[in-house]
């Protein structure tokens, strides 16, 4: 088993069940043999790992730290994306330390603090890990401004927290969004990981993505839990 990355530094936004599923699944057997035929050295390009909604940046950190074995190649480019600057230096700690502790020649490019993919050139991204606000909730929390993101208020710190869990309609209405964005941002070798939850609707979902998008979808992580929405789902998409 891989070691997970250290996030001693973190305060909040810890890791969870969630972002521990995705450690796993990434790094599972079956997986890293699928990335590395899938990523099989053919060109010199390197790679682009993007993750959006880093929080603590611990996946993120996981890729870049252990490049060689999930996906037997080095070249790798790792960026971080959140609404929340705090989340942005989080992950920017979190990964340069994994990187460093594990003499990884992965290059991490930094954390920007923007929505989603909006930053993102079309066709450049190779791997997109998404965890994202999946609890169904009765509205969503509006995007922070820019003053929000250099507030350390309570009221502000907990808008921020909410982004993070609050997912609106059937906890879908962020995903969704990020979903639409696929076919614009992965290359012609791009490869994402959504996670959901089972009031998701996992397999609606996936038809959505079959049939709306036009992408080939797998379910390849599962929680294990039995009872209740927590039961967690890690779908794999591709061209």
């Amino acid at each position: 088993m891989l070691p997970t990355p250290s996030t001693s530094h973190i305060t909040s936004y810890e890791p969870a069940e969630d972002s521990y599923l995705l450690l796993d699944t990434l790094s599972s057997a079956s997986e890293t043999s699928w990335l590395q035929t899938h990523f099989a050295r053919t060109t010199r390009t390197p790679l682009l790992l993007v993750e959006p909604g880093t929080g603590s940046g611990v996946i993120l950190a996981f890729l870049s730290a252990h490049a060689t074995t999930i996906f037997r190649r080095a070249d790798i480019l790792s960026l971080g994306i959140d609404i929340n600057a705090h989340a942005c230096t989080a992950t920017t700690q979190t990964v340069s330390t994994a990187v460093t502790a594990h003499n990884s020649a992965a290059l991490y490019l930094g954390a920007l603090c923007a929505d989603l993919t909006s930053p993102v050139l079309e066709g450049s991204v190779d791997l997109l890990v998404f965890n994202p606000p999946y609890v169904p909730t009765a509205s969503l929390p509006a995007l922070p401004t820019p003053l929000d993101k250099v507030s350390d208020g309570f009221e502000s710190e907990s808008h921020l927290l909410s982004l993070s869990y609050a997912g609106g309609k059937d906890g879908m209405e962020t995903t969704t969004r990020l979903l639409d964005a696929l076919p614009r941002v992965l290359s012609e070798r791009g490869v994402a990981y959504v996670l959901l939850c089972a009031q998701n609707r996992p397999e609606e979902v996936m038809g959505f993505v079959r049939e709306g998008l036009g992408l080939r979808v797998q379910s390849v992580g599962w929680s294990g839990k039995v009872a209740g929405w927590e039961k967690l789902t890690v779908l794999r998409i591709w061209r």
